[in-house]
C-alpha cells in the first residue's frame, strides 16, 4: 500500500483530513469545469459562430418590486466587444499579447453598467480585428467570426464578433465601438441595424481607446424596437411622442460608388415614405461639391495631382484626414506598449500599426480644424428635419482571405463613406435592405450631432415599411433605366425621336461643347438608338456621363465602346479615368496601360499609370 494511502488510513478520523480533501477535490473539480467550458467554445465554433473570446454571465441588477414598471431591458441578454471593461476580468483588445501583458479590471465599463442596471443579462466577450484597428472582421488569433448571411466571407469589423452573434441569434443586441465604421460595415454585412451615436454622447469610460477623437461606443440588434430601447438606455433619452423626419437627402455622387443601383436605393425609400405621414419626397445633392464649399480646410489635402477629373477627390481627402488623424491618436495611445511588448499582429493590422506609429504631428491642428468644419456643414444642411441618405458601404463582403491588392481598394472605398459620420461626429444607422446579387445589403442614414433621438425615432418609424418595399423590389423585375442619374437632374425631357442620326450627333456634339452635359447625353442616346453599334457614339455619351459625374454609366458605356472597337483609345482612357474615380486603382491601371499599347506616347495615360502604379503600391 503507499504512504498516501497509509497517511489517510492512519488519519481517517480526523476532520481537518477530510476538510483538505474536500477543499482539493472541489479544487479540480472547478479547474476542469472552466477547462472544459473554454475547451467547448472552441470545440463548438460553429455552435456559436465562432463569435465569442469568453463566455460568462454577468446578472441584472435586481428588479424594483410591484407595482414598480420592468426595467427596459428586462429579458433581453447581450454581448459585448473585447474592449469593454468587466471587474475580474482581462480586457483582450482582441490581441493575445495585449491580455498578456494587462491584468484584470478593477471597474466595469460604465456602459455595461448601465445595460445591467436596467434588467439586461452580459453574457460574454466577442472576437474584435486586434486593437480595433481594421474593418474586415478577421483576427489571426481567435480565429474569423462566421458570418451568418455569408459564410465564406468576410463580417466585418473591428466589432466582427458583436455583429456576428446578433445575426446568428445568439443575443438580443451587442455592444460595439465605431471608430471608422466598425459598427455600420459589420451590421451592413451581417444583415442587421447597427447604429452608431453622435460622438461624446454615450460615456466610454471604461473603454479602451484607438482613437478618441473618432471613437464611439455602437450598438447592434435585429428589431428596431431593440435597437429603440437600447439606444433610450444608452443616451439616457426621454421617453416622448416620437418625431418624424420631413427630409431625406440622397447624396448622388457618394452612390455612385455603391454597387448597388441608386434607382432600386430611391424607388424602395421613395415606396416607403409614400405610406407614411410627414415626409416630403427626397431631394438630391452633390456631397462632394457641398463640403468642398463648406469645409475650406480640406483644400490641403485635396489632389491637386492628376489631370483627368476627379469628381469624388475631395471625399478622398476626407477620409485620408480621417485616417491621418486615427494613427496620429493611436500612436499617442498606445506606441509605448507597442515598442516596449513588440507584439505580434495579423499582416494587414501589422501594416496599419506601422504606418500608425511612424506617422509625424505635422498638419495636427488643420486635421482638428477639418473635424471641427464637417460638423459645422452637416449641421447646417440637415438643419432639425434633415436625415443624410448614402450607402452603408460600398462593396459586398470580401470573401476570406482575399488577397492584399483588392482588400486595399475595399479599404479605401469604405473609409470614403465612413469618414463622413466619423470626421463630423454625426449620429448613424445601417439598416438592412434585402439582398442585391446575392449579398446583404443596407441603407444608411446619418443626421446631426446631438440629434440620437430623431434618427432612432426614425427608424423605429420607417423600418416595417422599408422592409416591405425591399421584399417587392426584391421579387420583382428590374428597373429600367429612365436615365434619372446624377442630383436627379437628368430627365427624357431633351428626347425627341424625330432626329435623324445625323443630326443627333450634331446636336449632341454641340452640347457637349455647350458644356449642356445632360441634353448631350440625350442626343448621344437618340443616336445610340438608331444605331447602336458605333463605338464613338458610347465614347461619346460616357465623356458626357463623366462631366456629370456618373461615373458607373460611363463605364458601362466605355466597356460596350471596347467591346464594338478593341482598339478605341478614348474608351480606354475613360474607362480608366472612371474606374480610378470609384476607386477601383487596378482595373483602372490596366486600362490606361492598355491605352499605352495602343498610343505609346499619350501623355495623359503615361501620367495616370505612374499615380495608380504608385497608390496601388
Amino acid at each position: 500500500m503507499s504512504k498516501s494511502l497509509n497517511l489517510i488510513k492512519t488519519n481517517a478520523l480526523n476532520p481537518k483530513v477530510w476538510v483538505v480533501i474536500g477543499v482539493s477535490v472541489v479544487g479540480i473539480v472547478v479547474v476542469a469545469e472552466t477547462l472544459g467550458r473554454r475547451r467547448k467554445v472552441k470545440a463548438d465554433g460553429r455552435v456559436d459562430f465562432c463569435a465569442f473570446i469568453e463566455r460568462f454571465e454577468l446578472l441584472p441588477f435586481p428588479q424594483p418590486p410591484p407595482p414598480a414598471a420592468r426595467q427596459p431591458l428586462s429579458g433581453l441578454k447581450f454581448a459585448i466587444k473585447d474592449i469593454f471593461d468587466v471587474k475580474g476580468y482581462i480586457t483582450g483588445f482582441g490581441s493575445p499579447d495585449w491580455g498578456r501583458t494587462h491584468g484584470e479590471s478593477e471597474k466595469t465599463a460604465v456602459v455595461v453598467t448601465l445595460l445591467l442596471k436596467n434588467g439586461a443579462t452580459c453574457v460574454g466577450k466577442t472576437v474584435m480585428d486586434e486593437l480595433a484597428f481594421g474593418i474586415t472582421g478577421e483576427n489571426k488569433h481567435y480565429g474569423t467570426p462566421i458570418n451568418p448571411k455569408m459564410p465564406s466571407h468576410i463580417p466585418g469589423g473591428s466589432s466582427s464578433g458583436s455583429a456576428v452573434s446578433v445575426a446568428a441569434e445568439l443575443v438580443d443586441f451587442a455592444l460595439g465601438t465605431d471608430t471608422i465604421g466598425c459598427v455600420i460595415i459589420p451590421a451592413s454585412f451581417c444583415g442587421i441595424l447597427g447604429y452608431r451615436p453622435s460622438h461624446g454622447a454615450v460615456s466610454m469610460i471604461g473603454v479602451l481607446p484607438n482613437s478618441q477623437t473618432l471613437d464611439t461606443v455602437g450598438w447592434f440588434a435585429r428589431t428596431p424596437s431593440i435597437l429603440h430601447r437600447v439606444g433610450h438606455v444608452l443616451l439616457q433619452l426621454n421617453a416622448v411622442e416620437p418625431r418624424r423626419a420631413s427630409r431625406l437627402i440622397f447624396a448622388d455622387d457618394v452612390f455612385q460608388l455603391s454597387k448597388v443601383p441608386k434607382l432600386k436605393t430611391l424607388h424602395v425609400i421613395s415606396k416607403a415614405i409614400e405610406r407614411l405621414s410627414g415626409y416630403k419626397p427626397p431631394n438630391h445633392l452633390n456631397f462632394g461639391q457641398y463640403i468642398a464649399s463648406r469645409v475650406p480646410s480640406l483644400k490641403g489635402f485635396h489632389e491637386k495631382s492628376t489631370n483627368l477629373e476627379n469628381r469624388t477627390s475631395i471625399l478622398k481627402a476626407l477620409s485620408s484626414v480621417m485616417i491621418s488623424l486615427q494613427r496620429y491618436e493611436f500612436k499617442t495611445n498606445h506606441e509605448e506598449w507597442i515598442k516596449s511588448v513588440k507584439p505580434r499582429f495579423g499582416p494587414g493590422v501589422s501594416d496599419r500599426v506601422l504606418q500608425a506609429i511612424s506617422i509625424t504631428n505635422d498638419n495636427m491642428k488643420l486635421l482638428y480644424k477639418v473635424r471641427t468644419e464637417m460638423r459645422a456643414a452637416l449641421r447646417s444642411l440637415l438643419k432639425d428635419d434633415g436625415i443624410l441618405v448614402i450607402p452603408a458601404v460600398a462593396d459586398h463582403p470580401l470573401k476570406l482571405n482575399t488577397k492584399k491588392g483588392y482588400s486595399t481598394e475595399f479599404h479605401s472605398r469604405a473609409c470614403v463613406l465612413s469618414s463622413i459620420a466619423s470626421m463630423s461626429g454625426c449620429c448613424q444607422v445601417a439598416i438592412p435592405l434585402g439582398k442585391h446579387d446575392q449579398h446583404p445589403i443596407s441603407i444608411s442614414f446619418i443626421s446631426y450631432h446631438g440629434a440620437d433621438k430623431f434618427l432612432l425615432d426614425t427608424v423605429l418609424d420607417m423600418y416595417d415599411s422599408l422592409q416591405e418595399q425591399a421584399n417587392i423590389a426584391s421579387n420583382s423585375v428590374p428597373l429600367p433605366d429612365t436615365n434619372v442619374v446624377f442630383m436627379g437632374t437628368f430627365t427624357n425631357a431633351y428626347h425627341l425621336s424625330c432626329w435623324t442620326l445625323d443630326q443627333a450627333i450634331a446636336k449632341g456634339n454641340a452640347a457637349f461643347k455647350g458644356r449642356q452635359w445632360n441634353k448631350a447625353v440625350s442626343y448621344y442616346s437618340e443616336a445610340i438608338k438608331i444605331n447602336g453599334t458605333n463605338a464613338t457614339y458610347y465614347c461619346n455619351r460616357a465623356a458626357a456621363y463623366l462631366e456629370l459625374g456618373c461615373f458607373q454609366q460611363a463605364e458601362e458605356d466605355c466597356s460596350k465602346a471596347i467591346s464594338l472597337d478593341k482598339k478605341n483609345v478614348k474608351a480606354y482612357l475613360r474607362r480608366g479615368t472612371a474606374k480610378e474615380t470609384l476607386l477601383c486603382y487596378k482595373e483602372a491601371s490596366q486600362d490606361f496601360k492598355h491605352a499605352l499599347v495602343l498610343e505609346p506616347q499619350n501623355k495623359v495615360a503615361n501620367l495616370a499609370e505612374k499615380r495608380l502604379r504608385k497608390l496601388v503600391s
